[in-house]
């Protein structure tokens, strides 16, 4: 085993949760930076590294340094101390403070920041505002080394240190010491198992109470992400017999104690015929029951709009938009104007748009007060091209409170409206359904309108599709494709995916779809990176970042999401200079995407924006969403992640110029039918498929959507 020592010059590559990372160091006796590939948790660029490890030939990146373990001294050297704070590691000393301060203080530089600080007040420009800033951003990474290395006893990533300080702040090892399961609950990243470990090594038993209720909670909140609302008692004590390694009669015993104090909630639910006890958490609980309730509520009162003479106002709205509404057209019209609550379902090309703007149109006669909205950004803002009203995201409508948390609308303080129409509607999951139903007020109209053939939402439930199939509420569904919409491939595509047929994959060079072959998944790679890159751009004139979008089945793989970022950034923004924080590189000008709400921020799970300024000397950076300029502090950046390629669930709602979508038999868990509709219709001008014809028509004929265990059918039948 050979030792070397060098200067973090760069980080390549950094996994946040394995701590593996390729990094490239300056060594005194080798001209060129040399490559090290190894686990490194928490290094930053500057520090001098000491290596243990064999050299290695790597078939494409060439002689690299492969360390088996490792230990960090702080820079010693003028150059690495440079380098160290001008890293944005310290908050208040970016490049430009750096260079003054090492020009002032040499290689004692980080002796004065450690004990006599305000001797920096003597550089040009640096104030004690600026000092203050600098003091505490020095001790609060003690702190997270200090936190980490607390923390790496139980083989807790740095990513996840650096959140759970920002979390808990100086009370952060007492807090887990307390409490560990906390973690898996308040900490986004950080799992069951991980807070077990950790739980284990403190001493907790096995069948401690407080494990057995954090594992019930957590199975439960888990199953929440892949969109169930609820679960039967017998599958929720099976699977923690399996996770927990505990004895049935056990773990029923625990789970009485957290039905009887309220924080689960048991009812029974119809299922395959038998009456099955089911098990919910309190919030999904009370917001199915609230959607039933303020549904009830809705259709129960009376429209304060006057009533129409529906055939005058057909001819009069047709005339003035100067249209011609098929049959189904008009009959979702007549009832858009006299329900007090409906929803309009239908595919692509089907007329939703038109019949939403003769809606409008309508309404603007009877009341100036309607209101549109939509899930995301993206949906309101095409929302509001495709109506030229305004549009807003429901989170905005409702208004968040900063002070008491939650939103400010609700049943006491509703919103102004005679009208509501909420676009994309397969997208609103079962919390925000309720926030948003308990805020219309009795004599409000509600009009849903969406494609239930899309995936559902990202958050738990299946609302859309549970108030169809419950027949509390009025549908349409539309089913006809217009004659102006017959001639997209992109539409007739869309339709054929959507009855199980294989697409028609003839390449007209006129046509909007195209589809080219490539069996392995590097050549798919290949030919995505060469289409985002320059082909499309050249020969139809697509921005590669702002018109062409990337959207993929999976996050792992060669052609899966987090490569195809990796890939993709390196050609479309090559520069070397970047930020490394939580696993990414983040650059200036990079894409990405906002993957958490901030409602402080006023950006929401999806956004997409582009990197503007990165500031290092205030550890911030601005990310510019279409008109909104948002500010992070480097330790909000795992609110961020880059999107050159994005899911396919997280693009939903959104549409882009043009869509690439990679699919292949390496995908074969998420080739599904609603998957490749979602993708396909997510392209307004342009669709390119890349890959694998058997992988088409897999999922063109998987029509077997995963379950979501929900119980918002059955309370709309009942309530």
């Amino acid at each position: 085993m050979e030792e070397i020592v060098g200067l973090i010059e760069r980080i390549t590559f950094q996994n946040e949760e394995t701590g593996y990372a390729v990094i490239k160091i300056k060594i005194k006796s080798i001209k060129d930076l040399v490559t090290v590939i190894g686990t490194f948790p928490g290094i930053q660029i500057g520090e001098t590294i000491r290596l243990f490890g064999v050299w290695k030939q790597h078939l494409i990146h060439g002689k690299q340094f492969s360390a088996e373990r490792f230990s960090i001294e702080m820079p010693v050297e003028i150059e690495g101390i440079r380098k160290y704070l001008g890293s944005g590691l310290i908050k208040g000393i970016g490049p430009i403070y750096a260079e003054r301060i090492v020009q002032a203080f040499g290689d004692e530089t980080l002796v004065v920041i450690e004990k006599t600080p305000d001797k920096l007040l003597t550089i040009e420009g640096l104030g004690k505002k600026r000092l203050e800033a600098i003091k505490e951003s020095w001790q609060a990474q003690k702190s997270i080394r200090n936190l980490m290395i607390f923390l790496r006893t139980y083989d807790i990533s740095p990513g996840s240190a650096s959140r759970i300080f920002k979390l808990y702040g100086e009370q952060a090892v007492f807090k887990i010491k307390e409490n560990p399961y906390l973690l898996a609950k308040e900490v986004h990243g950080i799992g069951f198992k991980t807070a077990d470990t950790i739980a284990s090594k403190m001493g907790y038993p096995h069948d401690s109470p407080l494990r057995v209720e954090s594992g019930l909670q957590h199975i439960l909140f888990t199953l929440s992400e892949e969109g169930h609302t609820c679960l039967p008692e017998s599958e929720l004590l099976e699977k923690a017999k399996e996770e927990l390694a505990l004895e049935t009669d056990f773990l029923k015993r625990n789970l009485e104690n957290l039905l009887k104090e309220g924080t689960l909630i048991q009812n029974n639910l119809v299922y395959e015929g038998a009456l099955l006890p089911f098990i919910w958490t309190r919030p999904l609980f009370l917001s199915e029951m609230g959607i039933a309730k303020e549904l009830k509520r809705l259709t129960a009162s009376e429209s304060r709009l006057r009533k129409i003479d529906l055939k005058k106002a057909l001819e009069w709205v047709q005339n003035k938009l100067s249209i011609k509404l098929a049959e189904k057209q008009e009959l979702a019209v007549k009832e858009a104007v006299s329900k007090k609550a409906l929803i309009i379902t239908g595919g692509p090309g089907t007329g939703k748009s038109t019949i939403t703007n003769a809606v409008i149109s309508i309404s603007e006669v009877l009341t100036n007060k309607i209101v549109l909205a939509a899930p995301t950004g993206r949906a309101a803002k095409r929302m509001s091209e495709i109506t030229k009203k305004k549009a807003s995201t429901i989170h905005s409508l409702l208004e968040y409170d900063f002070t008491k948390g939650g939103f400010k609308k609700n049943r006491e303080n509703p919103i102004d409206c005679d009208l509501i129409i909420i676009d994309e509607a397969s997208m609103i999951d079962t919390l925000l359904m309720y926030q948003l139903l308990r805020a219309v007020p009795d004599h409000a109209r509600v009009i849903f309108v969406g494609d239930i053939h899309q995936l559902p939402s990202v958050g738990a439930g299946n609302v859309l599709k549970d108030l169809i199939a419950s027949r509390q509420i009025a549908v349409k569904e539309l089913k006809e494709i217009f004659r102006q919409a017959q001639g997209s491939k992109i539409i007739t595509n869309a339709h054929r995916i959507n009855l199980g047929q294989f697409p028609d994959l003839r390449n007209d060079p006129q046509s909007d779809f195209f589809f080219l072959e490539a069996k392995e998944p590097e050549l798919v790679l290949k030919e995505v990176l060469s289409l985002a890159a320059t082909r499309l751009s050249s020969k139809y004139g697509f921005d590669p970042k702002k018109d062409i979008q990337v959207i993929a089945p999976m996050r792992k793989g060669v052609i899966g999401i987090e490569n195809l970022n990796r890939e993709l950034q390196k050609e479309l923004n090559p520069k070397e200079e970047g930020l490394s924080r939580f696993g990414q590189i983040f650059k200036e000008n990079d894409k990405v995407m906002q993957i958490r709400n901030n409602y402080k921020k006023q950006v929401y799970n999806g956004d997409i924006g582009f990197i503007k300024f990165i500031n290092y000397g205030e550890q911030e950076l601005t990310v510019s969403f279409d008109s909104l300029d948002v500010c992070y502090e480097f330790s909000e950046m795992d609110e961020l992640v880059l999107a050159y390629a994005v899911s396919v669930h997280k693009y939903q709602g959104s549409e882009a110029p043009c869509i690439i979508f990679p699919i292949h038999t390496s995908h074969f868990k998420m080739l599904q039918r609603n998957l490749l509709y979602t993708a396909v219709t997510r392209g307004k001008k342009m669709v390119v498929l890349v890959g694998h014809k058997k992988a088409l028509a897999i999922a063109a004929k998987n029509d077997e959507v995963k379950r979501r265990y929900t119980g918002l059918k059955q309370a709309l039948m009942n309530i």
